[in-house]
């Protein structure tokens, strides 16, 4: 658990470690680069490395020690649900976040598929919001699979978005994050693609969050669109 930077949450909270590559959007991926920064300072948690699943059972009570109500986004540093992941692990983790109802937890996945798969076997309480990236048009058939599971708050995480995405079907969706790619070689985002966007989500009555244009320093490039700030967060989350 900690506390994290990330414009759209609050803590942090790793109940499983590493992961692989599966798509385009991990190329820089975050979580490797700071895995290995990790293991360099001897943090026995990350000391297998990145490509190695690990699960972590002291890390399934932590939640329960937080009195103060939180936005927590859950495994910055893993997907939850990556086929060498448990299912009855997956459950576990499910089982604390149904246990704390304080704390809304934001659940992201690339492998939405395994997600669909397992919903029917998950206890989706409302605090659990769950949403996959989808960083260009050749993985838009994660939103279908998102859209079959049982989350009552379900999002996008457009991030780094790599490429126009026009024909957005945002139907059942509640949130939507926009963020460009950041580091040494950033691929780059066009202002016209996050624009278009926006316009999609303000006509289906989705809530629109810009994160960052990204870019070699994301700090001087600022999250400013038009202007303004966009820091809209799922409604039905209030209900």
């Amino acid at each position: 658990m900690a506390q994290s930077s990330i414009e759209w949450t609050e803590m942090t909270w790793n109940p499983t470690t590493g992961c692989d590559k599966l798509s385009a959007g991990c190329k820089f991926c975050y979580a490797e680069v700071m895995t290995k920064r990790l293991q360099a300072m001897g943090l026995e948690k990350y000391s297998a490395g990145f490509r190695s699943i690990r699960t972590h059972e002291a890390e399934l009570t932590r939640p329960y020690e937080w009195m103060k109500p939180r936005k927590v986004f859950v495994n910055s540093m893993s997907d939850l649900f990556h086929e060498d992941v448990p299912l009855d692990f997956i459950q576990r983790v499910f089982g604390t976040m149904n246990d704390c109802p304080q704390h809304q937890f934001q659940v992201l996945t690339k492998r939405a598929e395994l997600l669909e798969q397992y919903s029917p076997t998950l206890s989706w309480s409302p605090n659990i919001w769950m949403g996959v990236s989808v960083e260009d048009h050749r993985v838009q058939f994660r939103i279908d699979h998102l859209r079959r599971c049982g989350a009552h708050v379900k999002f996008l995480s457009l991030e780094p978005l790599l490429g126009p995405l026009p024909d957005l079907d945002l139907e059942g969706i509640h949130w939507v994050i926009v963020g460009g790619e950041s580091g040494r070689k950033p691929r780059p985002m066009q202002q016209e693609w996050v624009e278009d966007i926006r316009q999609q989500c303000l006509r289906a009555g989705v809530a629109f969050f810009f994160k960052q244009w990204g870019g070699i320093n994301k700090k001087a490039a600022g999250r400013t669109l038009n202007g303004r700030t966009y820091d809209a967060m799922p409604l039905v989350a209030c209900h």
